[in-house]
């Protein structure tokens, strides 16, 4: 039977130490679950600083960029019932943050085309620079994270992911969110 030939040695990081201070403690412990699942976190961690700091950089509260990112999702222009629809809100929710929103000069309300009864909130200049501007800092962070892997990795970890993903999903007590 081949054995499989021994892995180089590679450079060791937090979740490496992390893993060797538990496998004393608990011998059934799977070092390479363990170690994905924690770096999966650390990782989900990281990116989520990132993310609030681009926010504080460009002066957004959470839900201010969450109803920015599902208007500009929706091609910059929508009703405020399908923003609550997105936004999983009740629609005086949604109604106070496009307040807040047109306000500070990110969105405006106009009337419905054919029908001047209706409202469609649209983003204006500064609300789509503000948006991209966020999300750029992000995009900018995970490209630089996944750029250490060769593009074929990258589409093998998104694959693997998406059948760890498939898992969680089918689990009948996961959250509403995961649908």
């Amino acid at each position: 039977m081949n054995q499989p030939e021994p892995s180089a040695p590679q450079e060791q990081d937090w979740t490496d130490g992390h893993v060797a201070r538990w496998r004393p403690v608990l011998p059934e412990l799977d070092p390479v679950v363990e170690g994905a699942v924690t770096r999966m976190k650390k990782l989900s961690v990281h990116l989520r600083r990132v993310r609030e700091q681009s926010l504080l950089d460009f002066d957004l509260e959470r839900h201010e960029f969450d109803t920015l990112h599902k208007l500009a999702g929706r091609g910059g222009s929508a009703a405020p019932s399908e923003l609550a629809q997105d936004l999983d809100l009740a629609p005086a929710s949604v109604t106070g943050r496009l307040d807040a929103l047109e306000k500070r000069g990110l969105v405006r309300r106009a009337p419905a085309a054919g029908d001047r009864r209706r409202v469609v909130v649209e983003l204006t200049d500064a609300g789509r620079t503000t948006w991209f501007g966020a999300m750029d800092v992000l995009g900018r962070e995970e490209e630089r994270l996944l750029g250490v892997l060769a593009p074929a990795e990258r589409a093998t970890l998104n694959d693997l992911l998406r059948r760890v993903m498939l898992a969680a999903e089918a689990d009948p007590a996961a959250p509403h969110w995961y649908h």
